[in-house]
Parts: structure tokens; C-alpha cells; sequence
């Protein structure tokens, strides 16, 4: 049932398309969405009923905002960028970069070969992706070697190494024509797109023929490329008459969660496939699926392909107008299969996952609502926690970890290194510490607009509670609820304590939410102590360098950014320090002094 305040504002809505922003009760954006109508989608929300994770998203939503577009083609386009903005908890949400290589011939006038993450529109012909790393970097080399390019800086007035080895057409002396350079990258475009066959049984003969000679190296070399070949290039069977990329989409839905599967086609090859699984929370499903395949190609270091196969019931004009890209649906023969394919993927995935989701949230989701809810909170997805760690004051450090539904969000823990609110207080001043490290952190979040926790955790008792609450109230007019994790005498996590007495809150031993909490525990002390015996670390290094005559600051920073630890710089060799500038007689009296 909406509140009053969202009825009236229900009332309100236009018949027109745009998208809608819901909040929760900190006033986060908690989710958006895009609609035709955005009267009907906003109202459907609050007017029907619903399970799953659309129920949770409901019962959070206490306002919400719209933004009016021209057309649905408009709509699509400003919710991709709200999404990449706001970062919504309920909203898919794709990580940037496809994490795969791609083989680039450079658009340069003498140009090169080489292995990138980083796709750009500079005109150079790019490959891929390829799976595996290693076998690209090995498939680059071998055609480095058999149609060399540009292996050197170029212009250096004398023939260059790789010139010598016949991997490089000589640049570095001479001015190549751009003909010759032209009649190499078609080679290896041909090559790279499959037609692999001349050299395949080239390496064969001279394979064996190093077998028959005794040169077993020089076999296993070959047998390597043409494996590093297989990876590469030919790693599928053809599967199509013509050499077109393209990506093909399936999915499959049921209980409001979606599996999708993506073909990979390069080089009319199955060069690899991703799956991705996420909860629809409208009922619009397609909706979802159209906003998921916009989001896969708007990050970044994604090459497009020259056509996209999607399902049917997707708005192929509006998808197609956006990408640039030919969308389409395959109505017959080997391109309807593979869709086909991928729909079966795309059901099994989703099929064996329901299992194990189920068991997850329970430990996940359930734990950290049972905190909260033992607490006496409203249901959250974040929670922040704090630790100090330091030897009799010196070398102070503080650590934070972020659990996001009960999971470690690594991604947003954070390091401090104290600095005192005086100087008399550095150290074992516990209340001093959080004072400074809660004042830190949040005046950041508030200062970048950033979203902040729903529960903040204090490795301590009352005092650390109170000097967080002390800050975030009384100095930034925060009222986040804060509590504190005790541990007994054996150092374990014992209980949980609340409110302004820092009275016991009742949670059972043997719940997953009290093994969530100490998981919380122990993973802040973890960080701490890691950070500060790094820091020690470091600190008594440089104290070590202080005594060297001739290491003044600059290279004492050199020699602390590069090798980081004693035992480093020790190993390292003469040669090793001159590398960083260091004079060879600074260096003499280093290795020296730390023997």
C-alpha cells in the first residue's frame, strides 16, 4: 500500500514516455527504470502484487522522482547514463571493460602488432576477443616473425635488432613504403580471420622435419605455435559461410530471474561465449533484457560486431538505432540454431543456480537482515566496519571494510593512516582515533555525493561508539546507526552492543547472523593488522635508509615505492639500483649498510 504522499504524487504522473527514480529512506536511488508510459509502469509498482526481489524493492521505495523524454529511443539512452551514474543497488550493473584481449594492427605510418585491453576509435584494425591471454600474446609473436612490421622506436639511423632477426621491415633506418606495410597487414588480417591453412601445414612440415633431425626443441617450439594457432584462430569448428562478426543473444526467465547467454561469433568461429544472471524487478522483462544489451556495449574497451542476433521480442529499430549496428532475428537455418543453443544455456545456467542462490541468500541477505533487524532497523544492504590498530601508539592505522548484503565488498574497503587530532592523542587515544577516521570517511561520502551505510560496526565498546556517534551527529548531522562488536577474553567475537548504555542485543550463537558478525570482525581486524604491520614495515625501512650516507629523501622514496621492504633491497643487484638514478657509489654504500 503507497503512503499518502507517494498516492498523491502517483496522480501526478504523465501519460508520456521518460524514466523514474526510486528512493529509499535515506533518499537513495535505489532503482531505475524507463517506460513508454510513465503513468501506467510508475503506478503498476504500488497498484499489483509481487515476490521475489520486486517485493524488496517495493517495500524500500518511500519516494520518486521522473525525468520526461521525447521519445522511448530518448528514454533507453538516459537511463543507461542514470544507471552508470547512480549505480542503483536494484539495477544490473555491468563492471567496465570486457576483460578479454584483442590483437591491434596500429593506424600509424609505420605501424605495429600488438596485444591490447583498450579499444579506441583511432582507426586501428583490432581482433578479437580472445580467451586466453597467453595464446593471443604467442599468436601476436609468431606473426611478428613471419609478417614483421614495426618492431622498434623507429627513426633510430642504424638497422635495429629485430631488423636482424627479420622481425621488422625497417623503420628504424630507412623510410618504408606504405605499400610494402599494406601487403604485410592484409597477411595478417587474412590469417587473423582464418585462413590459417598454408601456414598450419607449413609449421607441420617443419615440425617434423626438426622431429626426424634430433631438434626436439625446435619441434616443441613449433607444436606450441600451432596449439597457440588453435586457441586463437581456430579454435571452433565453422559454423557459418561468411566471416562476419557477430554476437548472438539468448535467455531464458523464470521465478523474476533472467539468464542470458552471448555468442561470440569471430572469424565464423564460436570464439568464446559469457553468461550473465540477474533478477527482473518490473514486468517488463524485455525492458530489462533491451537495457542489459545497451549497458554490455556502452562500457568501455567493447568492440561492436557488424550485426546482432537478439530474441524476437525485442524492439530491434530502437536497439539498432542506438548502436549503430544491424539488430536482427534469425528465422531459419545455422543462426536460429545457435540462438536456440543459447536459449538451452541460458535455461540450464539459470536452473542450476536457483539451488545455490537460495542457500546463499539465506546465509547472505537473511544474515545481515537479522542483524538489522535485532537492532531494531529498517531492512539495509550496506554495512561499514571499523578497526584501529597500533603498537603502545606508534605507527596508528585504521581500517574499513564494507559488507554489501553480507557479502565482503573489497572494492570499497579503505586504508587510513592516522594522523592524531593532536599529537599527545596519536596512538592509544581510542575515542581520538575514531573520531578522526569517522570524520574522514564520511565528510568524503558526503563531499562526492556518494551513497552512505545503513549500519556502521565499531571493533570496541561503548567509547568507540560514542565518539562515532559524537561526529556523525554533532559535527555532520548524520544519524546513522552505529553499534559495536565485543570480543571475550579469548578474543572471539562475543556480542553486539547498541543505543546510548551500549546494551547487549540478543542474537543467537548459533545463527547466521551471528556468523556474519564474525566474519564482519574478523575481517576489519585482518585488514588492520595487515595495514599496519605493512606500514611498520615501511616505516622502520625508511628509518634503516636514514643512517645511509648519501640517501637523502628523493631516494629514500625511490628505494621505498620500488622494493618496499628491506629484504627486497637486499636481493636486488647493483645494476637494479642504478636503474631507479641511484649513482653507482650510493648504491655500493647501500648494499653495504643493509647487509
Amino acid at each position: 500500500m503507497a503512503s499518502e504522499h507517494l498516492e498523491h504524487k502517483l496522480a501526478l504522473l504523465p501519460d508520456l514516455p521518460g524514466c523514474y527514480l526510486m528512493k529509499n529512506l535515506n533518499a537513495q536511488i535505489i532503482y531505475v527504470g524507463k517506460a513508454k508510459n510513465l503513468k501506467n509502469r510508475v503506478r503498476s509498482y504500488f497498484k499489483s502484487s509481487h515476490t521475489g526481489k520486486t517485493e524488496r524493492l517495493v517495500a524500500e521505495i518511500v519516494d520518486f522522482e521522473t525525468i520526461i523524454t521525447s521519445t522511448d529511443k530518448e528514454a533507453f539512452l538516459l537511463e543507461i547514463t542514470l544507471i552508470q551514474k547512480y549505480q542503483p543497488y536494484y539495477n544490473i550493473r555491468l563492471k567496465q571493460g570486457s576483460g578479454y584481449p584483442y590483437i591491434k594492427i596500429t593506424n600509424e605510418r609505420d605501424p605495429r602488432i600488438m596485444i591490447t585491453g583498450e579499444i579506441k576509435k583511432d582507426g586501428a584494425y583490432y581482433f578479437g576477443p580472445y580467451t586466453n591471454v597467453y595464446a593471443a600474446e604467442e599468436t601476436m609473436h609468431f606473426l611478428q616473425k613471419v609478417y614483421p612490421l614495426r618492431r622498434c622506436a623507429g627513426h633510430l639511423g642504424r638497422p635495429c635488432l629485430y631488423y636482424h632477426m627479420g622481425q621488422c621491415l625497417g623503420a628504424c633506418f630507412r623510410e618504408v613504403p606504405e605499400a610494402e606495410y599494406q601487403a604485410q597487414i592484409e597477411k595478417i588480417k587474412r590469417f587473423l580471420n582464418g585462413q590459417v591453412g598454408a601456414v598450419k601445414q607449413k609449421l607441420t612440415r617443419e615440425m617434423n622435419t626438426a622431429a626426424t633431425s634430433l631438434q626436439f626443441e625446435r619441434a616443441a617450439e613449433l607444436r606450441d605455435q600451432l596449439h597457440y594457432i588453435d586457441a586463437t584462430v581456430e579454435k571452433q569448428k565453422i559454423i557459418s559461410n561468411d566471416n562476419t562478426p557477430r554476437d548472438i543473444f539468448g535467455y531464458y526467465l523464470d521465478k523474476g530471474w533472467m539468464s542470458v547467454q552471448i555468442f561470440f561469433i569471430r572469424q565464423a568461429r564460436l570464439m568464446k561465449r559469457t553468461k550473465r544472471l540477474f533478477p527482473v524487478v518490473t514486468d517488463e522483462p524485455m525492458e530489462e533484457l533491451s537495457t542489459f544489451i545497451l549497458q554490455f556495449y556502452n562500457r568501455k574497451n567493447n568492440v561492436l560486431p557488424k550485426e546482432i542476433l537478439v530474441p524476437k521480442e525485442l524492439d530491434h529499430q530502437v536497439l539498432s538505432e542506438i548502436l549503430q549496428v544491424p539488430v536482427k532475428t534469425p528465422v531459419r537455418g545455422r543462426k536460429r540454431e545457435l540462438q536456440a543453443l543459447a536459449n538451452k544455456n541460458a535455461k540450464l545456467v539459470l536452473n542450476e543456480k536457483f539451488r545455490l542462490l537460495e542457500l546463499d541468500e539465506r546465509q547472505t541477505i537473511g544474515a545481515q537482515n537479522e542483524i538489522l533487524a535485532a537492532l531494531g532497523l529498517p531492512t539495509g544492504h550496506v554495512i561499514e566496519a571499523f578497526d584501529h590498530s597500533h603498537i603502545q601508539g606508534t605507527d596508528p592505522v585504521s581500517a574499513m571494510v564494507s559488507f554489501l548484503d553480507g557479502r565482503p565488498d573489497k572494492h570499497n574497503y579503505r586504508k587510513y593512516k592516522l594522523r592524531g587530532e593532536v599529537e599527545h592523542q596519536r596512538g592509544a587515544d581510542e575515542a581520538a582515533n575514531t573520531r578522526e577516521v569517522i570524520r574522514r570517511r564520511y565528510t568524503r561520502l558526503l563531499k562526492e555525493g556518494q551513497n552512505l551505510p545503513d549500519l556502521i560496526l565499531m571493533d570496541g565498546g561503548i567509547i568507540e561508539m560514542a565518539a562515532a556517534k559524537d561526529v556523525l551527529e554533532n559535527e555532520l548531522n548524520l544519524f546513522i546507526p552505529v553499534a559495536g562488536m565485543v570480543k571475550n577474553d579469548k578474543h572471539k567475537t562475543a556480542q553486539l552492543i547498541f543505543g546510548e548504555a551500549g546494551t547487549p542485543v540478543t542474537l543467537d550463537p548459533k545463527s547466521q547472523g551471528f556468523y556474519l558478525l564474525q566474519r564482519i570482525q574478523d575481517e576489519v581486524h585482518r585488514f588492520a593488522i595487515t595495514f599496519h604491520r605493512q606500514t611498520r614495515s615501511k616505516n622502520a625501512l625508511s628509518s634503516r635508509l636514514e643512517t645511509i650516507q648519501g640517501v637523502g629523501p628523493k631516494t629514500r622514496t625511490k628505494l621505498l615505492k620500488h622494493f618496499g621492504s628491506l629484504k627486497k633491497i637486499k636481493s636486488a643487484s647493483l645494476a637494479d639500483l642504478q636503474a631507479l638514478g641511484i649513482s653507482k657509489t650510493v648504491a655500493q654504500t647501500i648494499k653495504l649498510s643493509i647487509q
